[in-house]
């Protein structure tokens, strides 16, 4: 979208103003916003800035006793291997080395959870396309725990059923996983 003012340039900044019931709407490029002095625009945030708020897990505590006693572990917790600490992580947003995910693990791990629906493990995806062979040695691998403990609890109808489907699956791939 070309920016309303100049119509040369892009626009980036895209706001909406009401004056006496009409609406009023702006799509400005970085230039022509610097000449609207009643805007009160400022520079825009960092993709940094952003997720870093997004993160700010303490901002929500609400035990105002327990959110000094919170701060003084966050300045205690240190990298053992760069000495980089948790507070600076949250500044800059970056680990400073390998071994910080194990340092702050304890802090790390609700953070996780936010961000990837309550996983904490990457276990990766498999592309629809060409993934046929990975999908089925995935399935034997859930075949053969399932006729294990079939097995385990003495079920034997049930597993015969399974090592058939195994079978089966193997015989198609011509190959044993």
């Amino acid at each position: 979208m070309k920016c309303t003012e100049c119509q040369k340039q892009s626009a980036t900044i895209h706001f909406t103003r009401y004056v006496n019931g009409t609406k009023q709407e702006y799509h400005l490029c970085q230039i022509c916003a610097a000449k609207y002095d009643d805007t009160s625009l400022e520079e825009g945030y960092t993709l940094h800035e952003l997720l870093t708020g997004l993160f700010n897990f303490d901002a929500n505590k609400v035990d105002l006793n327990m959110n000094n006693v919170n701060k003084m572990k966050e300045r205690e917790l240190i990298c053992s291997n760069c000495e980089l600490s948790f507070q600076e992580f949250r500044r800059i947003g970056k680990f400073g080395c390998s071994d910080c995910y194990t340092s702050f693990e304890s802090k790390l791990t609700p953070i996780f959870k936010r961000v990837h629906s309550g996983n904490t493990k990457h276990t990766g995806k498999i592309p629809k396309r060409g993934g046929n062979e990975l999908h089925q040695k995935k399935e034997l691998i859930a075949y053969r725990k399932h006729l294990e403990q079939l097995i385990v609890d003495e079920k034997f109808e049930e597993a015969a059923i399974i090592r058939d489907k195994i079978k089966s699956i193997e015989e198609t791939n011509g190959e044993q996983v």
